[in-house]
C-alpha cells in the first residue's frame, strides 16, 4: 500500500536516534491514527483484536454524528431557515467552535506528550467534539478556547492524561465556562447572532429553553414531540433526544458504553421526578425531565465514560441511578440552575471510586462469610 510505504520510509527519521527523533510521539500519533499498531503483548493476558483506543474513539465520534447533524439543522431552523439553508447555517456556525476545540486541545495534548516523551493520548478525539456540542452555538470562540485549555490541563493532564482523569474533561470545560462566563452560557434566553447567508439576512432569534419554562411556569413551553425531536433552543447537540438515542444504540451495539449505567441514569431521573410529582412539588409529568436539557445527552455520552464512571457492575447501577436522581433534584430544588445534569455527573465522577471500593469490600465480606460457613 502506497501510504504504508511512505510511513515506513519516514519512520526512521522520527524514531529515537533519527534526525527528528524528538518528534517520535507526534509521528506515532499520526501513524496509529492511520493504521492499527503492529505491536503485541509479550507477557500477561493476550488480547487479539483490531480495535485499539483510536478505533474505539472513532466509533464514539460516529455515534455523536446524529446529534451533531441535527444540531446543524436545528440551529438554522431556529432563525427561520429551512432545508439545506438551515443545515448549512448551523454547520458554518459550529465548525469554527469544533476547529478551535481540536486545535487548542490537541495542541496541548501534543505538547505534554513531547515533554513527557510518551504516546499522544487518543481521548481528545471524542472530547474535542463533545465540547462544542454541549456549548450554546453563540459562545464566543475565545471562550471555547480558554475552556478547552482549562479542561485539558486541569481536568486531564494534571492527573496523568487519558485514563487517569477523575472528571469528564468535556464537562470540566462546560463547568468552567458556566461559572466563569455565566451570562454567555445560561440565562432566560438562548440567542443567535445576525448573519448574512446566500444573500439573505438572518435575523437574531431568542427564546426561553424548555428547562427555563419548566423552572418558571411548570410547563415545557413546547410540545412533547418537538421536545423529543429537538426543535427547540438549547446547547448545540443536546436538544434532540431521538438523535441522542440513535447514538446510544450505536454505543450499546458495539459494546463501548455500559447499558447498566445508561439505563440507571434514566431510571434514577424518573424515580426522583415521580417522587416530586407524588409529593405535589411539581405539577408536570416526571418523564418530561428526560427529554429536555442535557439529560439524555449526559446519560448516553457523559455518564457512560468508562474512565470516570464506576468500574464494577453493581457500582454502575448505583452511580447511574444517583446521577439521574441528583440531576432532577437540582432542577426542582434550585430553579436558578435548571439544568442539573452537568454537576450531578461531575459529583458522581468524584464518588465513583468510593462506590467501587465499597462494592468490592462488600463482595470480599460475603466471600469471607461463605468460607466460615464452609468450615
Amino acid at each position: 500500500m502506497g501510504l504504508r510505504k511512505i510511513i515506513d520510509n519516514l519512520k526512521p527519521t522520527f524514531s529515537k536516534g533519527g534526525k527528528l527523533g524528538f518528534l517520535e510521539s507526534t509521528f506515532d500519533a499520526f501513524e496509529t491514527f492511520l493504521f492499527v499498531p503492529n505491536t503485541t503483548t509479550t507477557r500477561g493476558a493476550h488480547i487479539r483484536d483490531c480495535n485499539d483506543m483510536k478505533r474505539t474513539m472513532i466509533v464514539v465520534v460516529l455515534a455523536l454524528m446524529p446529534a451533531f447533524l441535527f444540531g446543524c439543522y436545528n440551529t438554522g431552523a431556529l432563525v427561520g431557515l429551512e432545508g439545506f439553508r438551515a443545515f448549512f447555517y448551523g454547520l458554518v456556525r459550529v465548525l469554527p467552535m469544533v476547529c478551535v476545540s481540536y486545535i487548542v486541545g490537541l495542541g496541548i495534548e501534543f505538547y505534554f506528550a513531547q515533554v513527557r516523551k510518551h504516546e499522544v493520548n487518543e481521548g481528545f478525539l471524542v472530547t474535542g467534539l463533545l465540547i462544542p456540542m454541549i456549548f450554546p452555538v453563540s459562545t464566543p470562540l475565545w471562550m471555547v478556547a480558554v475552556s478547552t485549555a482549562f479542561a485539558v490541563i486541569f481536568g486531564k493532564e494534571v492527573f496523568g492524561g487519558t485514563g487517569m482523569n477523575v472528571f469528564n474533561p468535556a464537562l470540566v470545560a462546560r463547568a468552567f465556562a458556566f461559572f466563569a462566563f455565566t451570562p454567555f452560557m445560561s440565562g432566560e434566553t438562548v440567542w443567535y447572532s445576525n448573519w448574512t447567508m446566500m444573500g439573505a439576512q438572518v435575523d437574531a432569534a431568542s427564546g426561553a429553553t424548555a428547562l427555563e419554562h419548566l423552572a418558571t411556569t411548570g410547563n415545557m413551553g413546547y410540545s412533547a414531540m418537538d421536545a423529543f425531536l429537538g426543535f427547540m433552543p438549547g446547547s448545540f447537540g443536546e436538544t434532540s433526544t431521538l438523535a441522542i438515542l440513535i447514538g446510544g444504540a450505536i454505543l450499546l451495539f458495539t459494546g463501548i458504553a455500559s447499558w447498566r449505567t445508561m439505563v440507571s441514569v434514566f431510571v434514577g431521573g424518573l424515580a426522583m421526578g415521580y417522587l416530586f410529582q407524588g409529593l405535589g412539588v411539581t405539577s408536570y409529568p416526571a418523564w418530561q425531565h428526560l427529554i429536555v436539557g442535557g439529560f439524555a445527552f449526559g446519560a448516553v455520552f457523559m455518564a457512560t465514560d468508562p474512565v470516570t464512571s464506576a468500574q464494577t457492575n453493581t457500582g454502575k447501577y448505583i452511580v447511574g441511578f444517583l446521577t439521574g436522581a441528583l440531576a432532577v433534584l437540582t432542577r426542582v430544588v434550585n430553579p436558578a440552575y435548571p439544568e442539573g445534569m452537568m454537576l450531578s455527573i461531575l459529583f458522581m465522577n468524584a464518588l465513583a471510586p468510593l462506590v467501587d471500593y465499597y462494592v468490592v469490600e462488600a463482595n470480599i465480606s460475603r466471600r469471607k462469610k461463605r468460607v466460615k460457613l464452609a468450615k
